[in-house]
């Protein structure tokens, strides 16, 4: 149906005052994107705990702070260098927790478990456990992605047995179901590892959940390269039953070594592609593009970040359509194209103190990094406008220390 205003009705709407703008926005304008109501972190302690934070309207990370125990135990890896517990960045990875919907979920690398909360509407920061922490087939698991669209959360361990393992949940079931078997990667590691090289980075879907990634790190000492695994998410109709089972992830994947990488660690999908931005500690960052055979994977623009000392963490800005990467050892923010991974420019930290950063997430206009400090430093989130390339809130957390790990947020 066609509609038609009368010529004399159209001219008296014309006439009408409107306010600038009302009409077209100007191209110069920028999108009012939505600042994220929560983040949290693990403590990664003894007694691991979810901290939870609050954030206001203007992005800003809100005053109140608080702990929820996970049920589990936290962890730390073997750092290679000095035969000691690793701290900071006690996991080696990216995503030791995430959000899918309204559920969270946290590894717990001392007891091989993880943990499912669901998140209050009225206040985020108010978890509440479901059911009890689901044991993982896998040792020390560090990183976790969970998908919203099918019900599953997938746990990568990589102790001695070492992969990437399974399972639905459903909050009216009562959480977390039975994991599937390991899809093993064959590590040679211990329990807990020695890294950071030679150990599971990251644990993620694809943006549209039809595929679950890996990253995992090389150790280009022992010329051993490092390698993105690629698995197929199976859906629950897939077979065309009407048993309405649960979505399964395929056992068997693909795994390929993208040209001139070698230590791959934190990874982001880039929205508008099935691209990947993916850290590389060994020189910096890489655009990845995965073959429709599953099995290449092509390299389409490498950055070196000069000066780094451990490029590992990534996010990609919805403000600046950009990616921002952190660094251990290094208190800045480095800023990367999502189309070649050249370095477009860098957010100098120094000032806050902080010895480096680690998780990082974009949400609304802003950048959120966690520095888990070093035992003298204290642990602190770094609120930095994407858009002005400016620190806007340096945020010191009270029940987190340097074991701490992961950044999640819900919107």
């Amino acid at each position: 149906m066609q509609f038609i205003i009368p010529t004399p009705l159209l001219a008296a709407l014309m006439a009408l005052p409107m306010a600038p703008g009302a009409l077209a926005r100007p191209s110069s304008c920028k999108a009012n994107l939505v600042a994220p109501r929560a983040i949290y972190t693990i403590s990664n302690d003894q007694q691991n705990a979810v901290v939870a934070m609050p954030v206001q309207a203007d992005g800003m990370v809100g005053k109140a702070t608080t702990s929820t125990a996970t049920g589990g135990i936290g962890a730390n890896g073997i750092d290679g260098s000095t035969n000691q517990p690793s701290a900071p960045d006690a996991l080696f990875s990216q995503s030791a927790l995430t959000v899918a919907g309204k559920m969270l979920f946290a590894v717990n690398a001392g007891s091989n478990t993880v943990s499912m909360f669901a998140i209050d509407a009225a206040d985020p920061t108010k978890l509440t456990m479901v059911g009890k922490p689901a044991a993982v087939p896998g040792e020390f698991p560090t990183t976790v992605a969970a998908s919203d669209k099918h019900k599953m959360v997938c746990v990568g361990t990589t102790g001695a047995k070492a992969g990437v393992a399974c399972a639905p949940f459903s909050a009216a079931a009562g959480g977390i179901g039975p994991m599937d078997a390991l899809r093993p990667f064959d590590l040679g590691q211990s329990t807990p590892p020695v890294g950071p090289t030679n150990t599971v980075s990251h644990v993620f879907f694809s943006r549209d959940q039809q595929t679950l990634f890996t990253t995992v790190k090389g150790d280009p000492t022992k010329n051993n390269t490092g390698f993105l695994a690629r698995f197929a998410v199976v859906a629950a109709d897939a077979g065309g039953g009407c048993d309405g089972g649960a979505a399964t992830v395929a056992q068997k994947g693909a795994k390929a070594s993208p040209a001139g990488t070698a230590v791959l660690f934190g990874a982001a999908t880039i929205p508008g592609s099935q691209d990947l931005f993916a850290t590389d500690a060994s020189f910096g960052a890489a655009v990845l593009s995965v073959q429709n055979d599953g099995h290449a994977v092509a390299v389409k623009g490498k950055g070196v970040v000069d000066g780094q000392k451990a490029t590992c963490w990534a996010t990609v800005s919805p403000a600046t359509k950009s990616a921002f990467v952190t660094d251990v050892g290094t208190n800045r923010l480095v800023e990367m194209s999502v189309a070649n991974a050249r370095v477009m420019g860098q957010v100098d930290l120094s000032a806050n103190g902080d010895p480096g950063m680690i998780d990082v997430m974009a949400g609304g206009n802003f950048i959120y990094a966690l520095s888990p400090g070093n035992g003298s430093t204290p642990t602190a989130i770094t609120v930095v406008n994407a858009r002005e390339k400016t620190q806007v809130q340096h945020f010191q957390i009270g029940p987190a220390g340097k074991n701490s790990m992961g950044l999640a947020m819900v919107v």
